[in-house]
């Protein structure tokens, strides 16, 4: 079987549960993993495992002997870092796979868009509230037109890092576009809450939708779809409990939300999603970071198989 030679830059939490799962790909082969502290713990797994751990950035990355031979370069670093490290890398042969709130290529969620942007040098992850909640809501596009969508990401603080803390006002901006131009939304609002509960519980999402008049049923079955479809690299994304619908009148708030004073009818439809993660670097409760780095290798492994057919 061929494989895809790939790098990984960012050695944090995130970068280092990317290593391990592409080392368990049978379609990835991971020759490097970049980071800027020679002394960071990912770094240290990496030589543990046998991969070249480069400490020296991006420039390191470029000076590395197998440089030519990588395809595929995942960046789990942050927004700001991304913007230098694909100017760094403009022009060579590699795809990047952006696991930061950048937003310089297209966004991509695996089970609704991603064969769409094969040919795209820089492939966006959008974030975790938008890899857990876009799917939903593309799902309730197959069936009603959305006329608005708000999600609630609620992580585990001890789940967010510095990376994810710095980029609050990219989360919910990205997150925001994504539920609109990938998601089918005429309008979304994304909302992150930082739980600081003890034990740190599992991540949660809440989508609400306003729609057109709807079949519920039809609804319910679009939904259930895209669940078993996210569940294919994500085993741990779940509803939590059955998807609520309620009919709005026309003296409803929710009106306001769409600024729609019409007597048409509309619903409003709730999904309560949980992610759990897959333990594999990460603590389990960390679902928010393990929806990220399971859609990117999804993603990867994809590009992959095109590079090989092609």
């Amino acid at each position: 079987m061929t494989v895809t030679n790939v790098a990984v830059i960012g050695s944090g939490n995130i970068g280092t549960d990317l290593m391990v799962k592409i080392m368990r790909s049978p379609h990835l082969q991971l020759s490097a993993l970049v980071g800027i502290d020679p002394a960071s713990e990912g770094l240290a797994r990496a030589r543990k495992a046998g991969v070249t751990a480069l400490s020296t950035g991006v420039k390191g990355l470029l000076d590395h002997e197998d440089f030519g031979n990588i395809q595929l370069v995942f960046d789990a670093t942050s927004a700001a870092a991304h913007l230098a490290n694909s100017s760094a890398l403009a022009g060579t042969q590699v795809t990047f796979i952006d696991l930061t709130p950048a937003a310089i290529g297209p966004y991509v969620v695996p089970p609704v868009n991603l064969d769409q942007h094969l040919m795209a040098k820089n492939l966006n992850m959008v974030t975790c509230g938008g890899q857990a909640t876009v799917p939903i809501v593309a799902a309730v596009s197959q069936v009603s037109r959305v006329r608005y969508a708000e999600i609630v990401a609620s992580i585990a603080s001890r789940s967010a890092g510095p990376g994810t803390r710095a980029n609050i006002d990219e989360f919910t901006e990205t997150t925001s576009r994504a539920l609109e131009t990938v998601g089918g939304a005429d309008r979304g609002k994304a909302i992150i809450v930082l739980n600081p509960a003890k034990p740190a519980l599992v991540m949660r999402d809440t989508v609400q939708c306003i729609v057109d008049d709807c079949d519920p049923e039809l609804i319910a079955q679009a939904v259930s779809r895209m669940v078993k479809a996210v569940q294919q690299y994500v085993p741990g994304y779940r509803l939590k409990q059955e998807i609520q619908f309620r009919r709005l009148d026309r003296n409803a708030a929710e009106h306001a939300l769409i600024g729609d004073a019409s007597a048409a009818p509309r619903w409003a439809v709730s999904v309560f999603l949980e992610v759990e993660g897959a333990g594999d670097y990460l603590p389990p409760y960390a679902g928010n970071l393990d929806i990220m780095t399971s859609a990117a290798v999804r993603v990867g492994e994809r590009l992959s198989e095109k590079a090989v057919a092609s």
